[in-house]
């Protein structure tokens, strides 16, 4: 029998798709339309208290992109699923050629800006589409949501703890690698902690302390083992008197030459109780021994403590950071943007579904600054037109060959901080932040009337 790991090996990854992708793609073979195509992935809306995206999630397409292929166990279980022998051959010898432009991870991102531009072969571009929407809308979610988080802490340290509650193996991991781009000093996560070098971070539970006869007891255990770097669980009776004992082997440690690492607050409230525990450690001379915090931690939670005045040095924020809990998706799609018509020449196309509307067109992002390099705007142009910003998708796949030198993951998290530092404040708050602006360029606004024109009375004559 197969585990459950089996299936999220690396080459079970282009089963991992929606049936209808397969269907239209049978059915592209079928109809010998093997033109390419160019596809736009994109953000159509943002979130209720969401005003920016934080993009994350590139290089596990580009991994995939590079390495998608059909083994003869998914060409059998597709015979089963009645596709016939011909569409499975073309399969047996798929990979991906096509070219990917993008906007790198760590790059603050609005609505309708492509964050991922594919030209391929229709089938290609077609059937990659689901990996590519899980993965950009699970990471950048996440990272939007750490980076919010952070912001909320001003300069206190977030810890990731949400691998528990987070949903599976896999969004475990990624959870803890987005959280870290957006600005975590990092996570419980030890198998991430070893993959991806984010530093690991971890206290004890209630249950190590109800183990012991008496609590004095446990925190005198933990400490022998870990001397040097004891965080104590201060709350599984009472929160004063749990402090007063943490209090005393922080005194048993200094005469061993040691110290105390921290108390952790798990419950009540938080910004009283700390304020007491605060007091008490220093009037003990224990101003090193630091107050940790976590219990249904979220940005709002840590920006009213704060407000409060809590004396907590950092936060462990697991289930509502770890499953955004407030809004626990983003609205990404992946829209065809472009055909190659019958003089092998490419043709805009754009979808005119009301309230869906989509744009036309290869398409770049140029983004606009102010005299002191904050973000002013961005404005969304045709890929070949002469604009003065900064343009943000670059070319990171050619011919199916991966192009672009993949950054560390260090790399991708100062690029983030440094996005993310030159975002206005008033786009940061956490409720009633106004819409950054994103404008269409003449040249883009042009195409879309035209366009249209076209399909609309090409439509609506074509149905007669």
């Amino acid at each position: 029998m197969n585990s459950f790991l089996d299936f999220l090996s690396e080459e079970n990854m282009s089963m991992f798709t929606d049936l209808y992708e397969l269907t239209m793609c049978a059915s592209y073979f079928d109809n010998k339309k093997f033109e390419p195509a160019t596809f736009d992935l994109f953000v159509r809306r943002l979130p209720e208290n969401r005003s920016y995206l934080l993009v994350a999630g590139l290089e596990q397409v580009l991994l995939f992109l590079k390495s998608v292929k059909f083994t003869e166990k998914h060409l059998s279980y597709l015979k089963k699923q009645g596709f016939d022998n011909q569409f499975l051959n073309h399969l047996r010898n798929f990979k991906f050629t096509g070219d990917v432009w993008a906007v790198p991870e760590g790059t603050v991102a609005f609505p309708c800006e492509p964050l991922i531009r594919v030209t391929a072969p229709l089938i290609e571009a077609q059937l990659v589409e689901t990996f590519l929407l899980n993965t950009v809308n699970l990471q950048t979610m996440i990272a939007t949501k750490a980076s919010r988080v952070v912001h909320a802490a001003k300069g206190k340290a977030i810890i990731e703890f949400g691998l528990r509650r987070e949903h599976g193996i896999d969004a475990g991991m990624k959870v803890a690698r987005c959280s870290y781009i957006a600005g975590c000093q990092g996570t419980s996560n030890v198998l991430a902690g070893m993959k991806y070098g984010i530093p690991v971070f971890g206290t004890m539970a209630h249950s190590f302390v109800m183990s012991f006869d008496r609590e004095i007891d446990a925190f005198r255990a933990f400490a022998k083992t870990f001397p040097n770097k004891s965080t104590l669980l201060i709350d599984t009776y009472d929160d004063i008197a749990g402090a007063e004992k943490a209090a005393t082997v922080a005194k048993e440690l200094e005469k061993k030459g040691c110290k105390l690492g921290g108390v952790r607050l798990d419950s009540g409230d938080l910004a009283e109780i700390s304020k007491k525990v605060r007091a008490l450690l220093d009037e003990k001379g224990l101003r090193y021994v630091t107050i940790f915090a976590s219990g249904d931690l979220d940005e709002y939670r840590i920006a009213e403590l704060l407000s409060k005045g809590a004396k907590i040095d950092a936060f462990g924020v697991g289930t509502r950071m770890g499953t955004s809990a407030d809004k626990p998706y983003i609205d990404v799609i992946y829209k065809l943007c472009e055909t190659m018509n019958e003089k092998a020449n490419f043709s805009p196309i754009m979808k005119l579904s009301e309230g869906k509307v989509t744009l036309p067109g290869r398409k770049q992002v140029f983004r606009f600054k102010d005299k002191k390099g904050n973000l002013a705007k961005d404005v969304i142009a045709l890929a070949d037109e002469k604009v003065k910003g900064e343009p943000l998708l670059v070319k990171v796949m050619e011919n199916g060959k991966v192009t672009y030198n993949l950054p560390s993951l260090s790399e991708i998290r100062a690029a983030a901080q440094e996005n993310l530092s030159k975002l206005p404040e008033k786009y940061k708050k956490l409720t009633e932040a106004p819409p950054y602006p994103v404008e269409l360029s003449p040249a883009l606004e042009d195409m879309i009337k035209k366009l249209k024109s076209k399909l609309t009375k090409t439509e609506i004559l074509n149905s007669k």
